[in-house]
């Protein structure tokens, strides 16, 4: 039996095999602000995502990220509850891949919730 292997990069531009993330990723350019938390500091940070699917995001952001860092992110979502109030996207991961400019993060956790006076406020 022959496996199929591919060369090169995958749909995202990132870099990688595709084949290993099942469910596929969809193109969504997403307002997000996230926070990293420690026993030391917290660190808080904004971005917008590049594709995401509901076991990763890949995102770019100014802030220089390390890869095995727990994070919460809040991401606009772009579809309202009953036409009328918008929703925000809160899930919590872990870097899995970062290099400047850009972060790829393994989704752990995630629900809705709706945007209120908060706004993006994670």
């Amino acid at each position: 039996m022959v496996l199929p292997f591919r060369l090169g990069t995958d749909s995202d531009g990132y870099g990688g095999d595709s084949e290993r993330r099942n469910p596929g990723r969809f193109p969504i350019e997403r307002e997000m602000r996230f926070r990293i938390t420690n026993k030391r500091h917290e660190m808080v940070g904004t971005g917008r995502t590049i594709n995401m699917s509901s076991k990763g995001l890949l995102f770019s952001t100014e802030q220089r990220l390390l890869a095995g860092k727990r994070l919460e992110m809040a991401i606009s979502w772009p579809a309202q509850l009953d036409h009328k109030c918008a929703l925000k996207l809160i899930a919590r991961g872990k870097v899995v891949r970062a290099e400047a400019g850009m972060a790829a993060v393994s989704i752990e956790q995630y629900e809705f919730r709706t945007l209120g006076k908060s706004g993006l406020a994670v």
